[in-house]
């Protein structure tokens, strides 16, 4: 048959990551304790925070023509820093706790996440029709073809965002407004750490990960253009392992174009969920209000439990939601 995809093999390195990791990248849950992760606001940075609303009250502005610049963040740059150095050289994710929430509105609470967020790296869109500040939310909607798991209250089994993306993220960012009532829990684990197992208990397996599948797109893409996406799960540039970890969307992807997993493919996928699911490899870590939780989209799979929501409305689990990427453009496919 004839298969329309949009091919993505050309994005990256054909080499292997063929040695064990033994440095701070590959960190097991027994070895560290996911607090580390945490940084509080001081009362500086709570004082530019006060500032900040102050400030876009006085002069409004669309949201997305605030910067960094335009502010007084001597703590917040301190803060950022530090958050930076978490996720680049440590456990790869980080909370920090926590805005004011009660104090103020939610465009003034966004206001804040958006302007310090940039001190990451550069805002992206996160979809096709150019959203920047995503809103995570269930919406009643049934987990499917066109529906990001985002939009419900399923099981995200570990993923990285935009696994079928032309440009994925290299980090990503939430403000939370209110928790699930119940459930909804984060947990994250180091893709060096899968791969490093993968790597003794299944090489052939994680030698069939390098090569290309179908990843589907979400209907995030031109009218007209391919549903799926070509590229390989697992990639290696000769120092850094990056991934497109989302065994959903490879398998949705088959599906999508009407091809059959093959049986070695089929395995590999298994093996590498099996693997990410076991409990030494994972750590877990709630958001609560007011938090900001950053996450380094390359190197960490991250995963959400299933959550039961509050009947009020106003008190349903939501979350803000920001990429960053300063590589390309700032549009969708970067």
């Amino acid at each position: 048959m004839s298969l329309d995809y949009l091919d993505l093999r050309n994005e990256v390195s054909a080499q292997m990551l063929t040695e064990i990791v033994n440095d701070y990248r590959a960190w097991l849950s027994g070895q560290v304790d996911p607090r580390s992760s945490i940084i509080a606001l001081n009362n500086e940075a709570l004082a530019e925070t006060r500032e900040i609303v102050r400030a876009v009250r006085r002069q409004p502005l669309p949201l997305y023509l605030h910067s960094p610049e335009t502010f007084e963040l001597t703590a917040w740059r301190q803060i950022m820093a530090a958050a930076l150095e978490k996720l680049t050289e440590g456990l790869g994710f980080t909370v920090i706790d926590r805005l004011p929430m009660d104090e103020f509105n939610d465009n003034d609470m966004k206001a804040v996440f958006w302007v310090v967020g940039q001190l990451i790296g550069r805002t992206v869109a996160q979809k096709w029709d150019g959203t920047m500040l995503y809103n995570v939310k269930d919406t009643g909607e049934a987990f499917g073809y066109g529906v990001r798991g985002s939009y419900t209250n399923v099981e995200l089994v570990f993923h990285t965002d935009n696994a079928f993306g032309v440009a994925p993220p290299e980090y990503v960012g939430l403000l939370c407004k209110h928790p699930a009532l119940s459930g909804g829990i984060s947990r994250f684990c180091s893709l060096y750490s899968v791969h490093n197992i993968m790597l003794r208990n299944h090489p052939g397996l994680l030698k069939r990960l390098y090569a290309p599948m179908l990843y589907d797109r979400q209907a995030e893409h031109a009218p007209g253009t391919p549903k799926v996406a070509l590229a390989p799960f697992f990639a290696f540039d000769g120092e850094k392992l990056s991934a497109r970890a989302n065994v959903q969307l490879v398998r949705k992807g088959h599906d999508v174009a009407g091809v059959n997993l093959e049986p070695e493919l089929e395995d590999a996928l298994a093996a590498v969920e099996a693997v990410g699911n076991r409990s030494e490899l994972w750590l877990e870590l709630p958001i609560e209000r007011g938090q900001l939780q950053y996450l380094n989209n390359m190197e960490l799979g991250h995963y959400r439990s299933h959550f039961e929501d509050h009947e009020d409305p106003a008190k349903k689990r939501h979350l803000f939601r920001t990429w960053h990427r300063d590589a390309g453009g700032r549009s969708y496919d970067g």
